[in-house]
This record gives C-alpha cells, sequence and structure tokens, in this order.
C-alpha cells in the first residue's frame, strides 16, 4: 500500500509539474486549478481499484483528459474494469481526434469494436497500427497473433495459423475448424483433452458442444459419462448436468462455433485465466471483461470474476458476481453459496457462516454428489461429524466404485468416524479406501497414526508410515507421524531427528510441539521438554483433552503417563 501511495504522489507532483509549465505556455490553456483535487482523487482510486469512484472523478475533468494520454489510458482502463467496454471505446473514438497518440490498449478495443460489428476490413487496419506498437515475444504479441489469425479467418473463411505456441495453436485451430463446421475440431478438442501436464478439461464442454451442434446427442451421452462427478470443473459438471436432463439446447444458448463474437470470447477468456494464473488480476478482470463483452451470454465465465476479487480481498465486487448465479443455475449456484459462506466466514465466523449455509440448503434444489461432498467436508472442519457422515453417505450413493473419487470419500468418512471414536467404522472405510486405491500416502499417514494413538500395530504402522514417508518425504504430518511411531517404539533418537524436522516445517503446530516434548524429556533433556510442552498449551489450535494431557505432563513429567 506504501508503494502504491508514493506512487501516487509522483505522478500527482509530476501532474502538478508539468500542468503549471502548460498552463503558463500554452495559448489555449484547458487545464484548471479546480481539477486538480479531483484528478489526484481519481489518481487514487485507480491505484486502490476503486474503478468506478476513479471514473467518477476522471469524468470531472474530461476537458484535459486529451492533453494528458497517460491519465486518458487509465481513464479508459478504469472503464474496462468497471465492465463499460462500450463507454470506453466511445471515449477513444471521441478523443481520437483531439490525441493523436496510438498504443496498445487504444488500438486494441478500437479492434475489438471493429470485429464485433463484423467491420473485419476496418480491424485488419487497426491490427496494422496494432502490429507497429506492439511489445514483441510478450502477451501484447499473442493477442494480435490471435487477433490476426481469427480475423483473417473470418474474411477469407479459412484456416489462418500462427507462431508456434504450443497447444495454445491447438486451441485456436480446434475453434477456427468448428467455425468452418470442419470436422477435424473434434479432433483437435480431442487432442487438448487428452494432454499431460495443463489441465484442458473445459475444452470438453466445446467438444460436447460441438457434437449437439450436429445432432449427435448419442454421441454426447457417452461421452459425458466419463465425466467424473466429484472432481470435474464446475463447467463440465453443469455439461453433465444438462446432458442427463436432455437440456440440449442450453449448449446453444451460451455459445456458438458459428459466432464470430463467442469464440473471439473464448479466447480473450484464455487470455484472462492466464493472467489470473499470474495473479496479476486485475489484467485478468480486464481481459475477462472483455470476453464477457463479446458474448455476455456465457455468464459461467464470470465465476473467474468472482475468484479474482475473492482474491483481492474485495468481497463486495466478489459477491455482485456471484449475484449473476441464480436457482436455475444448477452446479454455479452452489458454486455461489458455497463462495459467499466461505466469505462470511472469514469476516462474521464460523456461526453465522453455517446458519447461513443451513438456510441455503433447505432450498436447494439440485442434488449432486458434487454438493453432497462439499457438505460432508465443510461439516467435517466444523467438527459435525455425523452430518458430514451424512453427506459422505450421499456422495457415494450417487457415484459407482469405479469413480476415482470413491476411495477419497471413504478415506474422509473414514476421518470422521475415527473422530467420533467409532473405530471399528473408520478402520473398515480406510481399510477398504486403500484396497481401492493402494498407497495412497494420507490414507496410510491416517489409519496407521490412528493405529499408532490406539497403542495397536505397531508394527504395521511403522511400515505403512515408511511408505507413505517414502512419498511424501517433505509433509509435516508424516514426518511427525514417523517420529511418534519411532518414539513408540522407544528409538528416541530416530524420534527426535523427524519430530525435529516436522517442528521446523510447522513450528506452531500444537501436536507436533507436543510430541517434541516427549521425545525431549525421554531424552534427558526435561528443560527443553517443558519449553516446548508450554508452546503446545499456548496454541489456539489445541484441543481440551490435549491440555489436560500437557498440564499434567508439567507437573510430573512422563511417570505416570
Amino acid at each position: 500500500m506504501l508503494v502504491r501511495i508514493l506512487k501516487v504522489l509522483f505522478i500527482f507532483l509530476l501532474f502538478l509539474y508539468h500542468s503549471s509549465v502548460f498552463s503558463k505556455s500554452s495559448e489555449n490553456n484547458n487545464f484548471n486549478q479546480r481539477y486538480l483535487s479531483n484528478y489526484f482523487s481519481a489518481l487514487v482510486s485507480y491505484e486502490n481499484g476503486a474503478n468506478e469512484l476513479a471514473i467518477k472523478y476522471f469524468n470531472s475533468t474530461k476537458s484535459i483528459l486529451r492533453d494528458y494520454p497517460s491519465y486518458f489510458d487509465k481513464y479508459v482502463e478504469s472503464l474496462v474494469l468497471n465492465n463499460k467496454v462500450r463507454e470506453a471505446i466511445n471515449q477513444i473514438k471521441f478523443f481520437k481526434s483531439k490525441n493523436n497518440i496510438v498504443n496498445f490498449q487504444k488500438t486494441f478495443l478500437l479492434t475489438i469494436d471493429a470485429l464485433k460489428s463484423s467491420n473485419f476490413n476496418k480491424a485488419s487496419d487497426h491490427l496494422s497500427d496494432m502490429k507497429s506498437i506492439l511489445i514483441p515475444n510478450s502477451y501484447e504479441q499473442i493477442i494480435y497473433d490471435i487477433l490476426k489469425s481469427y480475423n483473417q479467418l473470418f474474411l477469407e473463411r479459412k484456416i489462418s495459423k500462427v507462431k508456434n505456441y504450443g497447444n495454445l495453436n491447438k486451441i485456436l485451430l480446434a475453434f477456427q475448424y468448428c467455425y468452418l463446421s470442419d470436422d477435424r475440431a473434434n479432433n483437435y478438442f480431442s487432442e487438448l483433452l487428452n494432454s499431460e501436464g495443463l489441465d484442458y478439461s473445459r475444452y470438453l464442454f466445446f467438444y460436447i458442444s460441438n457434437l449437439i451442434s450436429k445432432n449427435e446427442y448419442d454421441s454426447a451421452k457417452i461421452v459425458s459419462l466419463n465425466i467424473e462427478p466429484i472432481t470435474s470443473t464446475l463447467l463440465i459438471l453443469q455439461s453433465k448436468y444438462w446432458i442427463d436432463q436432455s437440456k440440449f439446447d442450453n449448449f446453444s444458448k451460451i455459445f456458438s462455433c458459428k459466432s464470430e463474437t463467442d469464440v473471439l470470447a473464448e479466447m480473450f477468456f484464455l487470455i484472462s485465466n492466464l493472467y489470473s494464473s499470474q495473479e496479476d488480476y486485475d489484467m485478468s478482470n480486464f481481459y475477462l471483461n472483455i470476453s464477457n463483452y463479446l458474448n455476455p451470454k456465457f455468464k459461467f465465465n464470470l465465476s473467474l470474476a468472482a475468484e479474482n476479487y475473492y482474491l483481492m480481498n474485495m468481497d463486495t465486487k466478489a459477491k455482485e458476481a456471484l449475484r449473476k448465479f441464480n436457482d436455475k443455475d444448477g452446479i454455479y449456484y452452489w458454486y455461489r453459496i458455497k463462495k459467499e459462506f466461505n466469505i462470511l466466514k472469514e469476516t462474521e465466523g464460523k456461526e453465522k457462516s453455517l446458519t447461513f449455509l443451513n438456510s441455503k440448503i433447505k432450498n436447494l434444489k439440485l442434488k449432486s454428489p458434487k454438493i453432497y461432498f462439499d457438505l460432508g467436508n465443510i461439516y467435517k472442519g466444523f467438527k459435525e461429524y455425523n452430518k458430514s457422515i451424512e453427506n459422505y453417505n450421499f456422495a457415494l450413493e450417487g457415484i459407482g466404485k469405479d469413480s476415482d473419487s470413491y476411495a477419497d470419500i471413504l478415506y474422509r468418512r473414514g476421518g470422521s468416524h475415527e473422530r467420533l471414536k467409532d473405530y471399528k467404522k473408520a478402520d473398515k472405510d480406510l481399510l477398504l479406501s486403500l484396497e481401492l486405491s493402494p498407497d495412497q500416502p494420507y490414507v496410510l499417514n491416517y489409519l496407521a497414526y490412528s493405529w499408532l494413538e490406539r497403542k495397536i500395530k505397531i508394527t504395521q504402522s511403522m511400515e505403512m508410515l515408511l511408505k507413505a514417508y517414502k512419498q511424501k518425504q517433505t509433509d509435516p504430518y508424516i514426518i511427525d507421524s514417523v517420529g511418534w511411531a519411532y518414539y513408540l517404539t522407544e528409538d528416541y533418537v530416530s524420534a527426535e531427528k523427524y519430530l525435529k524436522n516436522a517442528l521446523l516445517i510447522m513450528p506452531e503446530d500444537p501436536v507436533v510441539n507436543d510430541h517434541y516434548g516427549d521425545v525431549l524429556w525421554r531424552l534427558n533433556m526435561k528443560l527443553q521438554a517443558t519449553y516446548y510442552w508450554n508452546a503446545a498449551l499456548s496454541s489456539e489450535e489445541a484441543e481440551e483433552k490435549l491440555k489436560k494431557d500437557i498440564n499434567k505432563k508439567l507437573l510430573f513429567g512422563l511417570k505416570n503417563l
């Protein structure tokens, strides 16, 4: 924040200096000192991301915007960030004759305007201007190449390839072939879906949409059978819901490969995602609003805006984006409820957020394994283990044992049974989870640690923990479990080594501090042991049973325990 304030002050002083010089030397003096306060307020608002307020102050100083191009650029950017793309374009056109300075942002917006109006020859002119001013080998270069490729496609109705941008080329080609109703589109969508590394599952939506546009409903149904009902993205879960309900028309209501603006919008959604992944949320929202301007029907994309605002701690703006989703929007309405719940939990506390959640789920029309799974996790986090088990049960009923998520839900349900001390059911779930998905490190760790706590199957627990540790050597919880297993086998030297490493990673964790205190006591380092026990005792995360046990240790040591 200090850096932003200093930056604004520097700009302000620079502006004041140039304004003074300008007012003395210009015959056509447009500067008025009364504008200074408003302009400074505009800059502060812009730097703080308060785009609505920035626009208000910028508007009050319009008569000098043409004389200060860099400030005009901020005005235009504020308009776009406030989802006023049409107004931003109109302002550029209005000031263009008075301000001949050309930059990438202005030229980009004029190109978007021409493309949206299907004036592809005009777009070509703007692209020529853009090429002369863009920064080579940057996102500007990529955006230019994308726009040029699509503009040529729309003009000549033939494929126009771009530079070697890896899978971005496949994405471009997929949509270009889709636009031309060429069967090769689905070949490229299929290649993306089978790519290793990055997640390209989003393009399953467009693959299915393309099948439906050709009335290949049976093929779309077959493809949807492979959609994972828990871990798939929101858009893919929404697609499965529509297909299960035979609502095939819903796909074309939000996207069509035949629409120039729809395919362009998808490209800018991709650019928006790239910026968001680099934590440049302002630029992400800038291109997301361009995408929304080109195709406002695809409102599900606004979930990215909600995420960006949430990560920027702009809760009011996040809620504004979330309100775009209503109870007719299936899984996206659940996404809205869950995100509003998270915001409320952080701002108002657990009690109010849980009351809000319970009131919302009573009238929730859509019931899906994903929703039950999320509710199970939420209730487990609130230590309402019976409710979490109930929802995990519903989630399991909605998926098959061949689902990748089945073993994971058993693991989570087993953890809830264990917290209720129903060890028989807990062990059954955890062992079945391992049977379905062997050698899962966190399941191995949870079950083995549970046995250690009950002081049963110590040798088997040690074997399981070492297997988990081999896979996750930097996980502090697994390191702690291995150290505790060595402690219970009275190998205190090895125990101290592992527990010390766990403590270095999680210095404030009460359980790790308690364990480390125990092993130090056994190594006859009693003064040091009391230090770590006290650290565990003072932790806000320490449970009551742990506190009682530590108080006994501080009084009597480990003699009577």
